[in-house]
């Protein structure tokens, strides 16, 4: 037998052995995670600019369409922001710092005002500190939207997963 069948009948058992043991998609449309159900979630407003960035992030990776009514839960979000030194000269002159955001969300049912799914989540994006002011300013700001899509995409895989365990917000159409 050459490589070429061995190949092609190792894949054939490997693929039938996928669809055997029930594997899905998390963001099919029959999920429970899908486009549909996590447009179910309403995104509160977020203190700040990083918030507002963020909330801007979260309703395109979460409601790329708008939002789907009937809205069936809240998602709150608070977001701190720090910065830490790294690199440091001789003279106590930073060169490279540390953007650390962090976030703490709860999802609350829009029903009854229960609280259903919290978590939090932690970002750390680098970035050089310059002799310009405005170069420095720049990284800083580049820093930060990379920390943002980071948390919102976090954001967004920890809601699918949460609806998918639950089967809480199954598509109706």
């Amino acid at each position: 037998m050459s490589s070429t069948r061995a190949f092609q009948i190792l894949a054939l058992v490997v693929a039938l052995a996928v669809a055997g043991c029930g594997f899905q998609p998390i963001n099919e449309q029959r999920s429970a995670a899908s486009s549909e159900a996590l447009a179910t979630i309403d995104i509160e407003l977020i203190a700040d600019r990083t918030g507002q960035m963020l909330r801007n992030e979260l309703l395109q990776q979460l409601q790329p369409r708008g939002a789907r009514t009937p809205l069936r839960f809240s998602l709150s979000v608070a977001i701190s922001e720090s910065v830490r030194n790294l690199g440091i000269r001789k003279d106590d002159s930073a060169t490279r710092a540390n953007l650390i955001l962090f976030t703490r969300f709860s999802v609350t049912s829009r029903s009854d005002g229960k609280k259903v799914f919290s978590g939090w989540i932690r970002s750390v994006n680098s970035y050089n500190i310059l002799s310009s002011d405005f170069a420095t300013l720049s990284a800083r700001e580049d820093a930060r939207r990379r920390g943002v899509l980071q948390l919102a995409t976090r954001i967004k895989e920890r809601l699918s997963v949460w609806l998918v365990q639950t089967g809480d917000a199954a598509p109706t159409g």
